[in-house]
């Protein structure tokens, strides 16, 4: 999802001469750039490179010059040479089930005396290869933490079809778990699982079986995936100006349409056309997006007979995960950071929900980042409330860093601590 972001932020680009070197390049007092490909690198010529503090770029936007196993920054009026740090990388095959997928293991330089943690990356609900674009292996390395990052099923060289199963992803992260510790054996301390949107549903759910030490999430939900869609609806709405008696009749909305996903298309129709008829004249029914809300609303009934499973329900989810339960299971310590105006994944139901089971006695840490949205991005919003990526807010990269590691030391940037 972070991609996403970040790639959606990025503007359009002309070709560059000399190709970059995918990597982690250290620079002065602890700066670092992350280099990596964009999906249309080998049309565009233009790599993608992300720094320690969050801000993000490309290679031909004049901030940061190609020069082989080197870069040059400009900081000011000043250029600075930033050198690649030589990581030591371990491409793998390995099985979930009847699937092989595809792994790379990336491992910082070793440290005097000192074995780093071990992270699994679990990515989110993104089509595009991981170990090719993601962004949290490096920026982990780069910060001392050895780090694996796979391909989900049915994206780049893995096997499978692409699904939203979070039991099957689960069982894809513990395996990808058993390999990235087979690999890293006897040159890591402790193990752990990251994961970032969709996958603040399945590194919990994979915790116990992948033997995890940690679990941490960034910008992920404490709800299920109808929740997840009522809740967009009602901050889409309170955005808009509406109060709370049209929150409520919302509600009757999202519950005929969430039950008619959570049924299959099968049944459930009826209730539908009640909250249409009942409601659809009123001026806020219009604005109604949600996650697929808005596009069910749509489509007429025949429409939604015919196509509405292949449309919206083909990617084996379970719409009412219990997310609750699963993390009940979870008895490591955990980190989770939120994104104060997530538009994707409203956060008040989940930080509400994290500080019940602190009081029931979970180890959690909540960190909430203002003016961030999903994928913890600082943004710019526009008259007709369109927002804008601007870069992924300073503190972030480095409270993931130190958490994994052990020890926080804020402030991080923005970032507040919850107690309570």
């Amino acid at each position: 999802m972070l991609l996403a972001v970040i790639a959606a932020a990025l503007p359009a680009v002309a070709p560059v001469s000399a190709p970059c070197v995918p990597g982690v390049y250290a620079g002065p007092q602890g700066r670092y750039r992350v280099v990596l490909e964009r999906t249309d690198t080998a049309q565009t010529g233009a790599w993608r490179w992300a720094a320690e503090d969050g801000r993000f770029g490309l290679s031909n936007d004049g901030s940061v010059i190609c020069r082989g196993d080197a870069l040059d920054v400009k900081d000011g009026a000043a250029v600075v040479r930033y050198s690649k740090v030589a990581l030591r990388l371990t491409p793998t095959r390995f099985r979930s089930g009847d699937l092989t997928l595809n792994g790379l293991l990336i491992e910082p330089p070793a440290a005097q005396g000192k074995k780093p943690p071990l992270v699994v990356a679990v990515h989110g609900s993104e089509r595009t290869p991981a170990v090719k674009y993601a962004t949290y292996p490096w920026m982990l390395a780069a910060q001392g933490i050895s780090a694996f990052v796979y391909d989900k099923r049915g994206t780049g060289e893995s096997q499978g079809t692409y699904n939203q199963n979070f039991h099957a992803l689960a069982g894809d992260a513990a395996a990808a778990s058993k390999e990235a510790r087979r690999l890293a054996t006897g040159r890591y301390s402790r193990f752990g699982l990251l994961g970032g949107s969709q996958g603040g549903w399945v590194a919990p759910r994979a915790a116990n079986d992948a033997g995890a030490d940690f679990v941490a999430v960034g910008f992920g939900l404490l709800i299920d995936p109808l929740e997840e869609d009522a809740s967009q609806v009602a901050a889409e709405l309170t955005e808009a100006g509406y109060g709370a008696d049209v929150l409520k009749q919302a509600r009757e909305v999202t519950d005929a349409t969430g039950n008619l996903m959570a049924e299959h298309f099968k049944q459930g129709y009826e209730p539908l056309a009640a909250v249409k008829a009942r409601y659809g004249a009123l001026p806020w029914f219009a604005k109604i997006r949600g996650e697929f809300t808005g596009d069910v609303l749509a489509l007429d009934e025949a429409t939604l007979r015919r196509e509405g499973a292949a449309k919206f329900d083909n990617l084996e989810l379970d719409w009412r995960y219990d997310a609750m339960g699963w993390l009940r299971k979870v008895k490591v310590p955990q980190l989770w950071v939120i994104a104060a105006e997530d538009r994707e994944a409203p956060p008040q139901t989940t930080i509400d929900r994290l500080q019940t089971l602190r009081r029931e006695g979970q180890d959690i840490a909540i960190v909430r980042f203002p003016g961030t949205d999903h994928g913890m991005g600082e943004f710019t919003q526009d008259a007709a409330g369109e927002r804008t990526t601007t870069r992924i807010t300073d503190g972030y990269y480095r409270l993931l860093g130190d958490w994994i590691k052990g020890t926080t030391r804020p402030p991080y940037g923005r970032g507040e601590f919850l107690t309570k």
